[in-house]
């Protein structure tokens, strides 16, 4: 699992090429400047190795650990748990920063609820830093994302979640893509008491990076 860059939603340009009646090419706005108040996607995406498939929760609020811990459940509750019914554990592989950082608190305590709601152990392995181009979600999902929808104008966040959902490849990729709408707050605070009701267990090996997180 892993977040895609940034999108700014809005007539600007896309890179790469598309296909235009010769003389008629899609006129967007000249600069792309920094702007609080235009509209922002961020495309989380859980990606399964055993089927190939791919789920991505579009947001449109800040990228959190809660955010994260969302797009899990429902990729989950969508594709998962019909895939692997008889499942006891998930294996999650991430990076080390970011919204599920090794380090970030509120990923830990967001999994202890989702592990307590679904009554599933969740196991994690964090690449070591330096090293988040190995995730494979990297080289089978997001790069065919960026793709299909090159030199297309991201207009709307409509025009986003179906350009996530008609990517392909040869080798038969599916992705599954929805936008999510809830509002996520940045820069929330986890006391030593709530991390400390985290049912976490470090791996023997490398524990800051690999530790699993039991129903409560």
């Amino acid at each position: 699992m892993d977040t895609k860059k940034k999108e700014t939603v809005g007539n600007l340009k896309n890179p790469g090429r598309t296909w235009r009646p010769q003389g008629q090419p899609t006129e967007v706005d000249v600069h792309d400047f920094p702007d609080p108040r235009q509209p922002k996607a961020v495309p989380y995406g859980v990606y399964d190795l055993e089927h190939n498939e791919a789920w991505v929760s579009v947001g449109i609020s800040s990228d959190t650990a809660e955010f994260a811990v969302a797009s899990i459940r429902r990729w989950w509750e969508e594709l998962g748990r019909r895939r692997y019914p008889r499942a006891r554990r998930l294996l999650i592989t991430a990076d080390s920063g970011g919204s599920n950082g090794s380090r970030t608190r509120l990923w830990k305590v967001a999994l202890q609820r989702l592990s307590d709601a679904l009554g599933l152990a969740i196991e994690v392995c964090h690449f070591p830093p330096g090293t988040s181009k190995w995730n494979k979600i990297e080289h089978r999902l997001f790069c065919h994302v960026t793709r299909n929808w090159q030199g297309q104008p991201l207009l709307s966040y409509e025009i986003i979640v179906n350009l996530i959902g008609s990517t392909t490849t040869t080798e038969g990729l599916k992705v599954f893509a929805q936008l999510d709408a809830s509002q996520y707050e940045k820069g929330r605070k986890v006391s030593d008491a709530e991390l400390a009701q985290v049912n976490l267990r470090p791996s023997s090996f490398q524990g800051e990076w690999n530790y699993a997180i039991r129903p409560n």
